[in-house]
């Protein structure tokens, strides 16, 4: 199992990430959650034309680095996993939840240093919310998460299934929880005990200053309400809440794959 993961690795990632791609986006045109307010075709490709950019820069000039980290942390028995003897499935299960806390924290620090925000905000710019938006990441901040995570790895001594299997759930987590999807309100209630769901994420991307530093988990929904940044709903209804930021409103640069990449170096277009 482990060999199969991460042999094919690229080709394993790149089939679930396809199929959950098509999942959601029949969710979306079957039970939307909101109206879009721009086209659906300009909107995921260019979200998606941004995910490859960032991918082929990461398999050019980063090959495998979390997996060759990885690995070299179980052979020199780095990391706090590797000091400790646990059963393989107790293990992996630790490693995920560390690095989802990790991915939690690493998302709170984004939003409160000035300099990482300039890159995060290419995130929070997006004036539309569905699966897509949970790809859009400036290169910069792919790079910096990719320094975080593999210190990471080597720290906790992250066994190389646990990554694999984390990039995998992360990726799917991040397309479910970004989807302009419909969830009856009970079921909603019940899975977000467990994970994040769209409506929970969706307050995350409001232009309400309070309610964008709220619900910042991606995967698992417990840090929220842990470190108190959980916000149950909107003040304004889902459907009608305004996303995005209002300094940013220049689609050219929030909508187009050109101006993704140089917002972070722009100055703010309105007050």
């Amino acid at each position: 199992m482990i060999d199969v993961l991460t042999n094919y690795e690229i080709q394993i990632r790149l089939i679930i990430y396809l199929v959950i791609l098509v999942i959601m986006m029949f969710w979306e045109q079957l039970s939307p959650r909101r109206t879009p307010a721009i086209s659906r075709f300009i909107h995921y490709s260019n979200n998606i034309f941004l995910l490859i950019f960032n991918n082929v820069i990461m398999r050019i000039f980063f090959p495998a680095v979390t997996i060759g980290i990885s690995y070299l942390s179980s052979e020199a028995e780095w990391g706090l996993l590797n000091m400790i003897d646990l059963p393989s499935w107790i293990e992996i299960i630790l490693a995920i939840i560390i690095l989802d806390i990790i991915i939690y924290m690493q998302h709170v620090i984004f939003h409160r240093v000035p300099i990482l925000w300039r890159f995060h905000m290419v995130h929070h710019t997006d004036p539309e919310y569905d699966m897509t938006t949970g790809s859009r990441f400036h290169p910069i901040e792919i790079l910096l998460s990719l320094g975080i995570k593999t210190i990471s790895i080597m720290v906790f001594g992250i066994p190389v299934i646990a990554v694999v299997l984390f990039e995998i759930i992360l990726s799917s987590s991040a397309m479910f929880n970004h989807g302009n999807i419909h969830l009856p309100k009970k079921l909603d209630a019940v899975i977000r005990w467990f994970i994040v769901t769209p409506d929970m994420h969706r307050i995350h991307h409001s232009q309400d200053h309070i309610e964008f530093n709220q619900n910042f988990g991606f995967f698992l929904s417990c840090w929220d309400r842990i470190f108190r940044t959980y916000q149950e709903s909107p003040s304004i209804d889902h459907r009608h809440m305004l996303i995005g930021l209002p300094e940013y409103a220049d689609p050219r640069d929030i909508v187009w794959l050109s101006g993704m990449l140089m917002l972070p170096f722009r100055k703010r277009q309105t007050q």
